[in-house]
């Protein structure tokens, strides 16, 4: 399984626990260990014309402050995960960033960028592509890559918000089924269905799409 985009493991327990104790330091390494993830976060989540407009960097920054500033009531009860905690703080800023630039971002109307954005083959893109067309499927050249990547980006854009945001969730989060139920306050079962309705759906706009794919499925092998 595809590695959580968050950092897992024991280190961020102890940093919450020396942070409790007030040790400066702590807090620091704490949230510049969430940086890269809270970075990645905010690239995908973000409305691409908006990223036009908008350094991710300034977005990050204001996370990391604002979490900052509300530590401490986290340290005294917390309610969820630290990195759930922190994503629901970048989450907002996202919402909140597009609200205010989203008049001006749709005055552009030049194509979309891809989810990794910078040209880059988006390694999440194409592990789902293969799963949904066909598992035994390994592409080798980069051309193939990158065409399979944009039809399951494409894809995605065209699901509604709840389906996508599912979709982005597991896939490019990385999140669990218990985090993703925990973030959408559903119980697991509740979180799986609407996941499988997701993937289902996604099929279904591939399927329309097919002709335009890109790349010839049946000569694989």
């Amino acid at each position: 399984m595809t590695q959580s985009l968050w950092p897992s493991g024991d280190n961020t327990e102890v940093l919450l626990q020396a942070a409790r104790q007030g040790d400066p330091e702590a807090v620091n390494q704490l949230l510049d260990r969430h940086r890269g993830p809270i970075r990645r976060l905010v690239e995908v989540r973000l409305d691409r014309k908006v990223q036009r407009r908008v350094d991710v960097s300034d977005v990050v920054q204001e996370v990391l402050v604002e979490a900052s500033g509300r530590l401490q009531k986290y340290l005294d009860d917390p309610v969820m995960a630290f990195h759930l905690w922190l994503r629901q703080i970048a989450w907002d800023h996202i919402i909140d960033t597009y609200r205010r630039h989203r008049v001006s971002a749709k005055r552009n109307m030049d194509r979309e960028q891809p989810i990794a954005g910078g040209g880059r083959v988006d390694e999440s893109s194409v592990n789902l592509a293969i799963q949904l067309c066909d598992p035994a499927m390994t592409p080798a050249a980069v051309a193939t890559q990158r065409e399979i990547a944009a039809q399951v980006e494409a894809a995605i854009q065209k699901l509604d918000e709840g389906d996508r945001e599912v979709i982005l969730m597991r896939h490019y989060e990385h999140l669990s089924n218990l985090e993703i139920a925990e973030v959408l306050d559903l119980n697991p079962p509740a979180a799986s269905m609407r996941y499988l309705r997701a993937v289902r759906r996604l099929k279904a706009v591939l399927e329309e799409d097919k002709e335009n794919f890109g790349v010839d499925t049946d000569s694989q092998g």
